[in-house]
């Protein structure tokens, strides 16, 4: 699986090609499943262009990226901190949602993600456990009676030099162990994003690529889209794989 992670917590000042709007999300993602994408992870924006967790403004992204798209496929948003700062106020936006993506990313090594995650499951949406690198997340999630509940487990590498990052990705994937049974989406970003996405490759993980992990292609140069990413991400994948 290569999941597309679209825009991420990116805004206007890395470049017109991060979609910002509920249709540029939608178009974003329709070019992206045709390129071969078959998961969707999304971050909605208010019109000034910061992640939030309106149940308004993401009603109007999931009604649009699913209306565009070419083909159904899961749809899954952020529950970022940094999108609604208070654990009670993530809780309370999850629960006020009145459409509900597929599934949605807790990062467990943010306070008050138990909660969340138990709050998303009650609505019937699938968690993506966001193990980060660098971060307790590991040790927390190790820890937890939701584990064995949880959709799947993002191991997101944070360590952005190509040199180190593989070696990050494997410190990681050796403290999440066997986690909980769950699969495990291995990922990096910036100067890691290409790095470990090849390591994905070669452990046979799923893994995504998008404009929220990296601006660049794997030869250097700006990408011109998500679609752009998500072929070269496929055939990086699958030659790093031995397909």
């Amino acid at each position: 699986m290569v999941q597309v992670c679209v825009n991420g917590a990116r805004g206007g000042a890395d470049g017109a090609v991060v979609p910002l709007t509920p249709e540029a999300m939608a178009d974003a993602v329709a070019e992206a499943v045709a390129a071969g994408a078959t998961d969707v992870h999304v971050h909605p924006k208010t019109p000034c262009g910061r992640d939030t967790l309106s149940p308004r403004v993401l009603a109007v992204t999931l009604a649009a990226i699913r209306a565009r798209s070419p083909e159904p496929v899961p749809v899954g948003v952020t529950t970022g901190a940094w999108a609604e700062p208070g654990p009670d106020a993530r809780v309370a936006r999850v629960r006020s949602w009145r459409a509900l993506p597929d599934h949605a990313s807790v990062n467990w090594h943010e306070p008050g993600a138990e909660a969340v995650a138990a709050a998303l499951i009650e609505r019937g949406v699938g968690v993506e456990a966001g193990i980060w690198s660098g971060t307790d997340g590991a040790e927390r999630f190790a820890r937890s009676p939701l584990g064995p509940r949880v959709l799947r487990v993002l191991a997101e590498v944070t360590d952005t030099d190509a040199d180190t990052a593989e070696a990050s990705a494997r410190s990681l994937l050796a403290a999440l162990d066997a986690a909980h049974g769950r699969p495990v989406l291995l990922h990096g970003e910036d100067g890691g994003a290409w790095p470990v996405l090849r390591l994905a490759g070669r452990l046979g993980l799923a893994t995504r690529i998008g404009l929220e992990d990296t601006l660049l292609m794997p030869d250097g140069r700006p990408a011109r889209s998500n679609a752009e990413l998500v072929g070269a991400a496929l055939a990086e994948w699958r030659r790093a794989a031995g397909a």
